[in-house]
């Protein structure tokens, strides 16, 4: 148990470290996490350190899921609901099938098994291309169909690998009988996900302390996961309804205190569950290249190299038809829905990195079919499964931010920034508005004295002269200049009332009360800060 926890006290010290070199080289984390996991596997009297994939699909997964599911918007995601599902639905089955069919006729694996194969190298990861993306200012559009494509995924892909394994075991299956439990399984997960982002926000709601709340919202995405997996589901698609249930609903119901401790935990959990699953991906190159001893290194690499190859052109053989050919049948869609620049589906096909999910899957293979004898092409289908995270990975992680600057994409998301930071002005004006005709009608029903009617009307003085009147080109030097000089008032502050505290002129809970105010406004200036710099 001490040396375990050791492992653990080490893999943070790596994830700190990393992070650390990461933003000083203006390097993705994941790849130099993946990277320094591979690294410590080989150091010597490393101990081997697995990772179970019920530790992936059934304790990581979930929040992953859901966290992504409440920051993304309702709104946007419904929006663009038809890319999403033809990349989450058609892209994975389209890749599935062209790796089954590929490694069937080029390598000679049976074709359940590369079904199979193809099910768990078909989905993109939702966690990897994100981290790589959103350093890149790449236009919102781009992000989201990419962050919907990687929520949704999963379920196609562990429904897929589900009925595979079940042809494999069994040795029979029934295509309309599998279409129709996806179907089922579709719509019993949306509802049952619905139901549980229901129940969360109420007991939340009448709960009214920021810990039991808390609480609750990390208990969400493991009942909206569970349930739906331990009856035959994927979970995936329950706990993506929960999270976009929550996110569309919550603003109304969560309490301020909550909102904002709920920020800095959930960053927190998000932060250490990806570093370390990304560490402990690169961690199972050990003990591949242990079993790669009694297997033949041409047939790894000839079967890596075929599945790869196949998934990197089926996302693009699906990706330009699916984006452009509806437009071209439909003149309600086109004149809805533009055409967008070439660029852009060439930058979502080409982001296409596999993740931790299907490493997981991979490693979920039974070692044995219900005869005793041994499960076919096991070690194989593991070894091509992590060649392709790996070389799709660092492949895609370090030619991506050359790859978007040529594609002028970035220039395009800079001005969608600016055009985004421009209508948030306008918004926290005409909401400081709102406010003070709101103060007018308030004051018209109670006995308020003029004293405290212009200290109010003062406070909403000083938030609208914070506000621009438009983003000219010196707003930005004078808000970064201004920024500047209020955190050296804020730290002077600080300074002041730590030496209060010191000569035991006031308590210290009074200090930590003046603190968090200081606390706050200091968020608060981060918050408004507008980074538009280029990449």
């Amino acid at each position: 148990m001490e040396a375990k926890f050791q492992i653990f006290l080490i893999l943070l010290a790596v994830l700190a470290g990393v992070a650390l070199a990461a933003r000083r080289f203006n390097v993705a984390p994941a790849i130099l996490l993946m990277l320094a996991g591979v690294g410590l596997a080989f150091v010597p009297g490393m101990p081997s350190v697995e990772l179970p994939p019920e530790l992936v699909l059934l304790v990581v997964l979930p929040p992953l899921i859901y966290s992504a599911s409440v920051a993304m918007s309702w709104r946007e995601f419904k929006k663009n609901l038809r890319p999403i599902v033809l990349l989450a639905v058609g892209a994975v089955i389209f890749t599935t099938a062209m790796v089954a069919a590929a490694t069937h006729y080029m390598i000679g694996l049976p074709w359940t098994v590369g079904f199979l194969l193809g099910a768990i190298v078909a989905p993109p990861d939702v966690v990897a291309p994100l981290a790589i993306a959103r350093r890149l200012n790449m236009p919102r559009r781009i992000l989201v169909v990419l962050e919907g494509e990687g929520l949704a995924n999963d379920a196609t892909a562990l429904i897929l690998y589900r009925f595979a394994l079940a042809a494999i075991m069994v040795g029979h299956f029934s295509l309309p009988l599998a279409a129709g439990e996806f179907l089922l399984i579709v719509a019993g997960e949306i509802a049952f996900g619905i139901g549980v982002g229901w129940l969360s926000l109420r007991f939340r709601k009448w709960s009214g302390d920021p810990q039991v709340e808390l609480t609750l919202s990390l208990i969400t995405p493991y009942v909206s996961y569970w349930l739906p997996e331990h009856v035959g589901g994927s979970g995936v698609i329950a706990t993506v309804a929960c999270g976009l249930y929550v996110s569309w609903n919550g603003p109304l119901l969560i309490s301020s205190a909550t909102r904002l401790q709920g920020i800095f935990f959930w960053d927190l959990v998000i932060y250490l569950i990806e570093g370390m699953l990304f560490l402990l991906t690169g961690f199972q190159m050990r003990a591949l290249y242990e079993k790669s001893k009694t297997f033949p290194l041409d047939d790894i690499l000839i079967a890596t190299a075929v599945v790869l190859v196949i998934v990197v052109i089926a996302r693009f053989a699906w990706l330009y038809p699916a984006t452009y050919l509806p437009r071209m049948l439909s003149r309600s869609l086109r004149e809805r829905d533009p055409s967008p620049p070439w660029q852009w589906p060439f930058v979502l096909a080409f982001t296409g990195v596999r993740g931790a999910v299907s490493l997981a899957a991979a490693l979920a293979l039974p070692f044995a079919l219900p005869d005793g004898e041994a499960f076919p092409y096991r070690d194989l289908i593991l070894f091509v499964a992590f060649g392709v995270i790996f070389v799709t990975l660092i492949g895609v992680g370090l030619t991506l931010p050359p790859i978007v600057r040529w594609l002028g994409v970035a220039e395009a998301g800079r001005h969608e920034h600016a055009a985004e930071h421009e209508a948030e002005i306008a918004a926290r004006r005409q909401a400081l508005e709102s406010a003070l005709k709101s103060l007018d009608a308030l004051t018209a029903e109670k006995d308020i004295s003029d004293e405290v009617m212009r200290l109010l009307r003062a406070r909403h003085d000083i938030r609208i002269n914070q506000l621009p009147d438009s983003l000219d080109p010196n707003h930005h030097d004078i808000s970064a200049a201004g920024t500047a000089l209020t955190r050296d008032l804020i730290a002077a502050e600080r300074k002041f009332i730590h030496n209060l505290l010191r000569d035991g002129q006031i308590t210290d809970e009074t200090r930590r009360r003046i603190e968090r105010d200081l606390d706050l406004e200091e968020a608060s200036l981060a918050n408004r800060e507008y980074r538009g710099g280029p990449l």
